[in-house]
């Protein structure tokens, strides 16, 4: 690998990281109803386990419900279940066509309990992201060994590898910090 192919890679797999973290924050829920929070959802229909999104269309009317049309009507009642099975601690409330999800104000303490699980969650994005500097340090040395780079390129491309991990951790800070103040607005 010549430096340009290892700051390629490094970057690829750094943003994928950011990307990660990015969906999983989606999927928490905060002070206001998101199509996200239900996106993922596996609904058991047809005899196989499908994400809620290709079997229905999810929008939100109103800033704390949120409102499933299923493209087959048939499917409501293993929507519903999905639902009531998860571990939203939602209660869908059908009317035979569309099933609304009202979402009841969230408490303190689970205000807490979710700001931690977004610490959580962006700590292991900045370790991931930490391995991924690691292994680019790594090629970057295998390609000195190799007489692919030379010294000093070497030491340029270890310094653009911590320039690009810096970057990232500071858009993974940014999505956490976001993700925090939406949670604890009341």
């Amino acid at each position: 690998m010549d430096a340009d192919e290892i700051l390629m890679d490094a970057e690829e797999r750094m943003e994928a990281a950011v990307g990660h973290l990015a969906s999983e924050l989606s999927g928490l829920r905060s002070g206001r109803a998101s199509p996200a929070l239900v996106d993922r959802l596996q609904v058991e229909a047809y005899g196989t386990a499908t994400p809620l999104s290709q079997m229905a269309q999810i929008g939100c009317p109103e800033p704390r419900q949120i409102l499933i049309k299923p493209y087959d009507p048939s499917i409501i009642k293993e929507i519903e279940r999905a639902i009531q099975s998860s571990d939203l601690g939602l209660n869908p409330s059908s009317d035979g066509k569309v099933i609304r999800l009202n979402l009841p104000p969230l408490s303190e303490e689970r205000r807490k309990q979710l700001a931690k699980v977004v610490k959580d969650n962006g700590e292991k994005t900045h370790i991931a992201i930490r391995n991924v500097r690691r292994d680019a340090n790594k090629h970057a040395d295998t390609a000195q060994t190799d007489k692919v780079v030379t010294q000093d390129d070497c030491a340029r491309l270890k310094d653009e590898i911590q320039e690009l991990t810096k970057r990232y951790e500071g858009k993974v800070d940014e999505l956490v910090k976001k993700k925090t103040e939406a949670l604890m607005e009341v």
